[in-house]
C-alpha cells in the first residue's frame, strides 16, 4: 500500500469518526444530561452556554470531518491544506491540554485527548512526507 493510500486511508477515518460529531449536535439535551454523567463529569450544568458550546463543538467538529474527507479524495492536491490541517491539530492538542489541565477535566480525559490529536496529526504529517517524497 503507497503512503498517499495509507494518507488517504487515516484521513477518511478521522472524518469518520470526526463526523460523528454531528449526532450530539441535535440529540435531545436529556441525552446529553446522561452522556455527561455516564463520563463521570458530574451532573450536566443548566443554563443556555453550557447547551449553546456542547452543540456548536459537536457541529465544528462534524464540520471538520466533512473537511478531511474532502482533503482525503486528492492528497497531491490539497497538499497544503493537509498540512496547515496537521500543524493546527498540534496547536489544538497542546491547547486542549492547557483547557483541559485548567478545566479540571478527568486525569484519563486530560491525558488521552491530547494524546489522540497529536498522533493523528503527527502520523498525517509523516504519511503526508512520505507520499510527497515518493510521487517525486
Amino acid at each position: 500500500m503507497t503512503p498517499a493510500r495509507r494518507l488517504q486511508i487515516l484521513l477518511r477515518i478521522s472524518a469518520f469518526v470526526t463526523g460523528l460529531a454531528i449526532f450530539p449536535t441535535f440529540m435531545p439535551r436529556h441525552w446529553m444530561a446522561i452522556t455527561h454523567q455516564a463520563l463521570q463529569l458530574g451532573p450536566f450544568p443548566d443554563g443556555p452556554i453550557v447547551e449553546y458550546l456542547a452543540r456548536s463543538l459537536s457541529a465544528f467538529y462534524a464540520i471538520h470531518g466533512g473537511l478531511y474527507w474532502l482533503v482525503s479524495r486528492d492528497t497531491t492536491r490539497y497538499s497544503p491544506v493537509i498540512s496547515y490541517l496537521a500543524i493546527l491539530g498540534l496547536l489544538f492538542a497542546f491547547t486542549v491540554l492547557y483547557i483541559d489541565l485548567h478545566a479540571g477535566m478527568p486525569l484519563r480525559w486530560t491525558i488521552c485527548e491530547p494524546t489522540v490529536v497529536c498522533a493523528l496529526s503527527i502520523a498525517i504529517l509523516i504519511l503526508q512526507r512520505q507520499a510527497n517524497s515518493s510521487s517525486r
